[in-house]
């Protein structure tokens, strides 16, 4: 079973080929290919390389299904006995990848 374990937009993401990953908006096209060269880890056949902070050389690279967003969450904000509330809402841009190939140097 090869995967790799990869950084971005702050978060660290176990990966595997074919897999479908939603991470924060990245700036790309849909149908577009993204390389991610910060590989924490890559695991294969040959064994576990485990990088510090990187492994030299390996790369993941997923092409982009869609542009989305997230849930709504709501955030509501009282303070008791004042009359005093605050209701918003938000909803995270997302980018849809579909993982083609991770190659290990």
């Amino acid at each position: 079973m090869t995967y790799a374990v990869i950084r971005t937009g702050g978060k660290q993401y176990r990966v595997t080929p074919d897999a479908v990953l939603t991470v924060e908006r990245l700036e790309a096209e849909p149908g577009s290919t993204i390389t991610f060269h910060d590989v924490l880890l890559v695991a294969g056949e040959a064994g576990l390389t485990v990088g510090a902070p990187n492994v030299p050389g390996a790369s993941v690279t997923a092409t982009v299904v869609e542009q989305s967003r997230g849930d709504k969450i709501i955030i509501f904000k009282k303070r008791r006995r004042q009359n005093s509330r605050r209701k918003n809402g938000h909803r995270q841009h997302q980018t849809v990848l579909k993982i083609a190939a991770i190659t290990a140097a």
